[in-house]
C-alpha cells in the first residue's frame, strides 16, 4: 500500500537518506526542516502519515507532535517519532505527545516500513469514516461537537490480555488497573477468541510468547471476525524479534511493546490505542445516525422519501423476479388542514405522530412505511395481492375513525379519518414500473377522497 509519507527533521541528510528509502518503497514523500513547517504543511497536505524527529531547534518534536493532534483536522493523521532520543523516558514523552510510535535511531528499514504500512491502512480507513461524517455535518444532521467531546458514559477502557503465563498476564493486569483501565485476563487461546468477539472490549494485548497456539494465527483469527475486525490489537514481543513483529503489523496488529514491559509506556501505549478506538467508534456513530436522520422523518420515526425513492425500485424489481404480487397503499388524513387551523400546529404534529404509530402496527416487519409528504403517507407490501391489502387498510381505516387522540395537554379530543388507496403489480399493464404503480393507488385515493373520505378504494386495472 504506498502513501504520502511527512518526513521531519532539521538535518537535510537525515531527511534525503529517508526520503530515497521510502521512495524506494514507491511511498510520496513530503519533507519539512522544522517542526513550524510539519504543523503548517500536516495541515494543508494532510499526508497520510508522520515521520518526526524530535531535537530541532525552535519547535522540537514533542511540540509539533502535541498541536498536530490538537487540531481536529489533523488529529487522526499518525505520527511516528524517528530520533536518536533513546531513553525511556522519552519514549514515554513521545506517546503520551500523541504519537502512534516511537522509534529510536537507528531504525531498521523493514520494522520501519511495516509501521508505515500498518499506520496507513488504519489512516485509509479513518478517511473513510471522517468523509462520511463530513457529508453528515455538511447536511447539518451531526454536531462536530459530540465527535470531540469525550462521552463519560462510555466508561472506563475495557482491555482484554491474551496470555498462557498466568504470571506475566497478571502482572500487566495491575499496572492497567493501577492506570484506571478495566483489565480481564484469558489464559486459554481456545476460549480468547470467543471473549473477544463477545466483550466489545477497546483493546485485546497479545502475548507473542503465546505457546499453547500460534499468537499470529490467533491475531489473525480476531482481525478475521467483522464483530473484532475495527478491536484494536496490541502485541507484546521479544526485543530483536524483528520478523515476528512485522508479520504481526502486516496481519493487523496496531502496535507494540518489548518486553521488559515497561508500566508508563505500557500505560501511554494503551491509552493511544482506546484514544483512536473511541474515536473512531464516534465517527461509526455518527455516520450510522446521519444516515438513518438522512431516510428517515424526524416528526414520525418512518422512512422519508428520499428513502421511498431508492427503495421502492428495488422492492418493484423483486416482486418481477419473484413473480410475487406488490401492493401499495396511499394513505391521506381527511380535513387535516382543518386541524392545523384550529387546534395549533402542535395539535397537527401529535395526530401525524399517533397516526404513524398505527400505521407501525398494522403493517409487517418486511413491509416498507413511509411519510410520503404533509398529512400523506406510502405503504409497500411485498408478496401481497391487492384483496389482502384490503383487508389491512380496512382494518387501520376503522382504528383511525374509532381512535379519540388527546392533544392540548388534555384540553381537547380530536376525531379523525383516513381515506386510502391501493394498486398492485397483479393488475399493473405490461409495461408497469414503480412510478405507474404509485399514479394508479394515487388515482384510487383520489376516488377515496372524492367519494366522501374515509374509505378504501382499489384501483381498478390498468
Amino acid at each position: 500500500m504506498t502513501a504520502r509519507v511527512l518526513v521531519v527533521d532539521d538535518l537535510e541528510p537525515n531527511v534525503k537518506l529517508l526520503e530515497a528509502k521510502l521512495r524506494a518503497e514507491y511511498f510520496d514523500v513530503l519533507t519539512a526542516f522544522s517542526g513550524k513547517e510539519a504543523v503548517e504543511l500536516a495541515k494543508s497536505d494532510q499526508p497520510d502519515i508522520i515521520l518526526l524527529d524530535v531535537m530541532m531547534p525552535g519547535m522540537d518534536g514533542f511540540e509539533a507532535c502535541r498541536l498536530i493532534k490538537d487540531m481536529p483536522e489533523t488529529a487522526h493523521i499518525p505520527i511516528v517519532m524517528v530520533t536518536a532520543l533513546d531513553q525511556q523516558a522519552d519514549r514515554v514523552a513521545g506517546l503520551s505527545a500523541g504519537a502512534d510510535d516511537f522509534l529510536t535511531k537507528p531504525v531498521e528499514d523493514l520494522a520501519l516500513f511495516a509501521r508505515v504500512r500498518s499506520l496507513t491502512r488504519l489512516k485509509v480507513m479513518t478517511d473513510e469514516l471522517r468523509m462520511r461524517y463530513a457529508t453528515g455535518l455538511n447536511l447539518g444532521v451531526v454536531d462536530q461537537a459530540e465527535l470531540l467531546a469525550e462521552d463519560e458514559d462510555e466508561g472506563p477502557p475495557r482491555v482484554l490480555i491474551l496470555d498462557d503465563q498466568p504470571s506475566q498476564a497478571e502482572r500487566v493486569r495491575e499496572i492497567l488497573d493501577a492506570e484506571k483501565f478495566e483489565a480481564a485476563v484469558e489464559t486459554d487461546p481456545e476460549v480468547a477468541v470467543s471473549r473477544v468477539r463477545a466483550g466489545d472490549f477497546d483493546l485485546v494485548i497479545v502475548n507473542m510468547a503465546i505457546e499453547a497456539i500460534d499468537p499470529l494465527r490467533l491475531c489473525s483469527t480476531i482481525r478475521s471476525f467483522e464483530e473484532t475486525r475495527l478491536t484494536p490489537m496490541l502485541a507484546i514481543v521479544r526485543q530483536g524479534d524483528t520478523r515476528r513483529l512485522v508479520r504481526a503489523l502486516d496481519i493487523g496488529v496496531n502496535d507494540y511493546l518489548t518486553r521488559p514491559v515497561d508500566r508508563h509506556e505500557l500505560s501511554a501505549r494503551v491509552a493511544t490505542q482506546v484514544r483512536r478506538k473511541r474515536y473512531i467508534d464516534r465517527l461509526r456513530c455518527s455516520f450510522e445516525a446521519s444516515l438513518e436522520m438522512a431516510v428517515t422523518d424526524q416528526l414520525t420515526g418512518l422512512y422519508n422519501r428520499r428513502y421511498l425513492a431508492s427503495h421502492l425500485t428495488a422492492m418493484f424489481e423483486r416482486a418481477n423476479w419473484t413473480s410475487q404480487p406488490l401492493s401499495l397503499m396511499v394513505l391521506d388524513l381527511d380535513h387535516f388542514k382543518t386541524i392545523n387551523d384550529t387546534h395549533g400546529h402542535d395539535a397537527g404534529d401529535k395526530v401525524l405522530q399517533e397516526f404513524a404509530d398505527m400505521i407501525r402496527n398494522s403493517v409487517r416487519a418486511i413491509d416498507l412505511a413511509c411519510r410520503f409528504g404533509g398529512e400523506e403517507f406510502l405503504i409497500a407490501m411485498p408478496d401481497t395481492d391487492k384483496k389482502f391489502a384490503a383487508i389491512v387498510a380496512e382494518r387501520l381505516r376503522e382504528e383511525v375513525a374509532r381512535r379519540k387522540v388527546v392533544v392540548n395537554g388534555g384540553r381537547d379530543e380530536l376525531s379523525v379519518t383516513v381515506s386510502i388507496g391501493i394498486a398492485s403489480t397483479e393488475d399493473g399493464p405490461e409495461d408497469d414500473n414503480p412510478q405507474l404503480l404509485m399514479k394508479r393507488a394515487d388515482e384510487a385515493l383520489y376516488v377515496a377522497k372524492a367519494g366522501g373520505r374515509n374509505r378504501v378504494i382499489q384501483s381498478e386495472a390498468a
